[in-house]
């Protein structure tokens, strides 16, 4: 058994996530951890909402309120979708608790303390209408590298290099638009030359494991050909104090937003461990070295889990050229992979909030079911390259695959038991043509577990194995084994079938954990097969934090108890289970749902807020 932690972006509290989101970090991050759990790891899956940050404070100003009661509807919207969407996090938690606070300038304070963090004057970007500063991904212009029109202040996506704003031509706010003011200011810059040589040494290592998925590995190793010190401070009211005399009680200066964002794995996991009632747990995830780590987030967030994070990592531990000692969390584990989602656009239009081209996770569970969603992410979504959602696919995809492949095979072997003998019978002798096809269904768990073991798509082959258990229904007929004397061969095949829904029930349990919940009552369960998230509402751990009044009262966190997860592995059914007459699993959809659907598209859904290119 292996500790694993599943790390999982943290989406920004500006606004409620659409389903291109849940696409990027939820649904395949869910997938392998269930998985992961039922193939008999120690799973702890962290995550929450980063609420630090310009955008923040753009959206808030936009409706006349504070930032804090910004970040608080947003957690709160975000916490029910993510639950509601059956993501089973051991805790989803936010960025604007003590315990998070405590951990950030901790980890600050031995970073300053090892070297790493240095002093240096540099040019902001400052929006001339607020007097705030623009985030470096909220400046916008050509890049003077490849020439793209669009490169942000942090990095070109067309050529992949970084780039601070001040390197942009014609630079523009991606706000109002104007031409920002870029004016001298004091900040700490994480001495990213000082750590390459144990960077590279990491990624070199990585790269000879063969597991990470190649473009991931290249773009990580492409940014060790030009590191440079990288501001880790920022001019703003509206974040983590830096913890150092002459700073902390600055008004306008705070921490990085991405300097605090990533180490919300680590402080989630502490902040889990406090409140289970065993405060060092956590370190058996971070400071076993035999403990394994994979971080799932959109290929536009690889900078900060393949470069930033390590290097703070490293920074923490003093193992980089300047030397150091870790602080008091010890030497912390770096990601054993950085598993990177490519980019879902909808209707071939990329994601915008602004101009309707959205559907938010809560719009999408009001109407349709949240396996179908999931579904359609798992067969058709940007784990391993760009996908596109469109509404004629998802209703193609549910109908012909979800609700006439697994549903009707579901449906027709509960029907027949039901009719036939109301429970599961007794298999008698079995044919080759029976042999055959439990040993498919039985192979499965290798097949499909190997692919998601690998972080790869691997409902095609179990809905493939679904096809063929279909098959075996047309080929053996067991609705014409009427007689008396067949009997015993129609138990036979219904035993047979069962035993295969149920296997594949098993299999298909990380992609769907609301419908395999359902399957397993139609086959006589009660319908916990697999374990759900809750929301908790809790109370902030610690009474204060230094350099700031900050605090939460009560907010809600997403936790589960996840032990009881069925095993990996072919289990075989119980003769004599009732069986009543089932009720549909899934919902048909009609096909006027395109129209409909693009209908409610074209007119522009009402926007909850600009989707931002900051933490998601």
């Amino acid at each position: 058994m292996s500790k694993v932690l599943s790390a999982v972006a943290w989406p920004y509290a500006n606004g409620p996530r659409h389903i291109g989101h849940v696409a990027g970090f939820g649904v395949p991050s869910d997938v392998f951890s269930r998985y992961m759990r039922m193939a008999g790891h120690d799973v702890l899956m962290v995550s929450g909402t980063d609420e630090h940050g310009t955008p923040i404070l753009v959206a808030a100003d936009s409706e006349g309120i504070s930032a804090k009661a910004l970040a608080d509807r947003n957690n709160r919207v975000i916490v029910e979708d993510l639950v509601n969407l059956g993501l089973s996090y051991d805790l989803f938690t936010r960025t604007t608790t003590r315990n998070h606070y405590a951990v950030v300038q901790e980890l600050f304070r031995r970073v300053y303390a090892n070297g790493y963090m240095i002093e240096q004057t540099t040019f902001g970007a400052i929006s001339p209408s607020t007097g705030r500063t623009l985030p470096d991904r909220y400046v916008e212009g050509t890049c003077p590298i490849c020439g793209f029109d669009s490169a942000r202040g942090d990095q070109c996506d067309n050529c992949g290099n970084q780039l601070d704003p001040t390197d942009l031509v014609d630079p523009r706010s991606k706000i109002n638009g104007e031409t920002p003011k870029f004016v001298e200011s004091q900040h700490f810059f994480l001495d990213l030359p000082a750590l390459a040589d144990a960077m590279t040494t990491w990624l070199d290592g990585r790269a000879a494991s063969g597991t990470w998925r190649p473009n991931v590995i290249r773009f990580s190793q492409g940014l060790l050909k030009d590191m440079k010190p990288r501001a880790m401070t920022r001019d703003i009211d509206w974040g983590i104090p830096i913890p150092l005399d002459g700073w902390r009680d600055q008004p306008s200066k705070r921490l990085y937003v991405w300097f605090d964002a990533v180490i919300g794995y680590l402080s989630a996991s502490i902040e889990w461990a406090r409140r289970i009632g065993e405060p060092e747990r956590w370190r058996e995830w971070w400071n076993d070295p035999e403990a394994v780590s994979y971080y799932f987030q959109g290929k536009d967030n690889i900078t900060f889990h393949a470069q930033i994070w390590p290097a703070e990592l490293l920074a923490y531990a003093g193992a980089g050229d300047k030397g150091g000692e870790p602080g008091l969390y010890g030497t912390l584990n770096l990601p054993t992979e950085v598993v990177a989602s490519e980019f879902m656009t909808m209707e071939g239009k990329q994601f915008s909030s602004s101009r309707g081209v959205v559907i938010y996770v809560r719009d999408m569970l009001s109407r349709y079911q949240p396996d179908a969603l999931r579904y359609f992410i798992c067969a058709a979504g940007p784990e391993s390259s760009d996908s596109d959602f469109t509404w004629s696919e998802f209703v193609t995809r549910t109908n012909s695959e979800l609700v006439a492949g697994w549903g009707n095979l579901v449906n027709r072997t509960a029907n027949m038991i039901a009719k036939s003998f109301g429970e599961i019978p007794p298999a008698g002798a079995l044919l080759p043509i029976d042999e055959a096809i439990l040993s498919q269904v039985r192979g499965a768990f290798d097949t499909v577990g190997g692919f998601l073991g690998r972080h790869r798509p691997g409902i095609a082959e179990a809905m493939r194995v679904v096809g063929e258990v279909n098959a075996y229904v047309s080929a053996t007929e067991p609705f014409k084994l009427k007689g008396e004397d067949q009997r015993e061969r129609l138990g036979t095949v219904l035993n047979v079938l069962a035993q295969c829904v149920s296997d594949l029930n098993l299999i298909l349990s990380p992609f769907l954990p609301h419908s395999s919940n359902a399957v397993h009552r139609v086959l006589g369960g009660d319908g916990t097969l697999t374990p759900m998230p809750h929301i908790v509402e809790v109370e902030d751990l610690d009474d204060e934090v230094e350099g700031a009044a900050v605090g939460l009262d009560t907010y809600p966190v997403i936790m589960g108890e996840y032990s009881g997860f069925a095993r990996w592995e072919p289990t075989p059914v119980v003769a004599g289970t009732p069986v009543p007459k089932p009720a549909p699993v899934f919902v048909k959809l009609d096909p006027d749902v395109v129209a409909d659907e693009l209908a409610r598209l074209g007119q522009g859904a009402a926007p909850a807020a600009q989707h931002s290119p900051e933490p998601a």
